[in-house]
């Protein structure tokens, strides 16, 4: 995804204040496996997947808890760092060899304080975040492992291609037994339709 587009994406700005905003960008190439961000540390930078995948997970007894997946589009942060300079609390790892537009935070700081506009733009890619937070955690307090994994064939189908089905099973807060045998029971369901 080229970076205009992930820029409107986020909210449209006058040519003039994107291309300001487009020149603070830098593009970089990683490879899969790759931790964009640990946990304990601190990155202060926002990356946006041009292409890719990326997980965050964090450690709970013993296991990698996978609570955030992000492809073309999406944004890479730790809110805890870029917030408040701070070690974040998550791991982010590249599951994929992924481009990667990366935007440094006093950058982007400066360029709130010279443009209104960019500085909207900033507002709304914070709102956009948020949406996507409370999108992806209220559905887990009133849907079943089945609803959510129905829901994730329905959005994202290409995740079962591009994840270990560990990872997915982690992030759909399920075991991947559990998950091999939803998929078995809508893979019958939809046979005997």
């Amino acid at each position: 995804m080229d970076i205009n587009e992930i820029i409107d994406r986020v909210h449209h700005i006058p040519e003039s204040s994107a291309g300001k905003l487009v020149a603070c960008f830098s593009e970089i190439s990683l490879p899969k496996g790759f931790r964009m961000l640990e946990a304990g540390k601190v990155e202060t930078d926002i990356y946006f997947i041009r292409h890719g995948l990326a997980r965050a997970f964090i450690p709970v007894n013993g296991e990698e808890i996978t609570f955030w997946l992000g492809k073309e589009g999406d944004a890479i942060f730790s809110l805890k760092s870029y917030t408040d300079s701070l070690p974040g609390y998550e791991t982010i790892e590249l599951m994929e060899d992924s481009n990667l537009y990366r935007l440094k935070r006093d950058a982007l700081q400066l360029l709130f304080k010279e443009d209104i506009e960019i500085a909207n733009w900033g507002r709304r890619f914070a709102e956009r975040e948020f949406q996507q937070t409370e999108q992806r955690l209220i559905p887990f307090l009133h849907t079943t492992a089945s609803e959510r994994y129905a829901r994730l064939l329905e959005e994202s189908p290409d995740l079962l291609q591009r994840l270990p089905l560990e990872h997915l099973a982690s992030w759909l807060g399920i075991t991947p037994v559990s998950l091999s045998r939803i998929r078995a029971r809508m893979k019958a369901d939809d046979g005997q339709g």
